[in-house]
């Protein structure tokens, strides 16, 4: 966004001056977070997520999860252990965990799963936009798409000409 505001970007897409207020940025990361743990809040109140070590693994192993989440400050151990039980499961590790924890009731959490859906697709699509603040954010799509198929975009397939 830094970058969009330093090459006049907005200006150029307004056709007119525009001046972006001082910390802009750090505004729209903060929203973002903030929307991504309200979709994560919504997702288990509505039965979808689950939060803890034992529990992912357990949503992993009965299917029933379409999407890991880890703290980016969570250990490496845990990512890796339950990575590897996930397989190619769609990961990501964007929010801390302290964001995750305030979506689940708790302090902290660092491990999580949601199942799928479209509350899934939009917390995936609104971690993909938080990632592009974060630059300790890794994410992990794992998307293998058969012959013939449009690669996902924005969260959604289009096929272009």
């Amino acid at each position: 966004m830094e970058r969009a505001l330093a090459k006049r970007l907005f200006a150029r897409a307004a056709r007119r001056p525009v001046e972006a207020p001082p910390g802009l940025a750090d505004q729209v990361e903060t929203l973002l977070a903030r929307r991504c743990c309200d979709a994560l809040g919504l997702a288990r109140r509505a039965g979808l997520a689950v939060a803890g070590f034992d529990r992912a693994s357990e949503a992993v192993r009965r299917g029933r999860a379409a999407l890991l989440l880890f703290a980016v400050d969570g250990a490496e151990s845990g990512r890796r252990k339950l990575g590897a039980t996930a397989g190619d499961l769609p990961s990501a590790s964007v929010l801390t965990a302290a964001e995750l924890g305030g979506a689940f009731g708790h302090e902290r959490i660092v491990h999580a799963a949601v199942g799928g859906g479209t509350l899934c697709d939009r917390l995936r699509l609104d971690l993909a936009r938080l990632a592009g603040f974060r630059a300790d954010a890794v994410i992990d799509w794992n998307l293998s798409l058969a012959p013939g198929q449009p690669a996902l975009q924005g969260g959604s397939s289009k096929a272009h000409d």
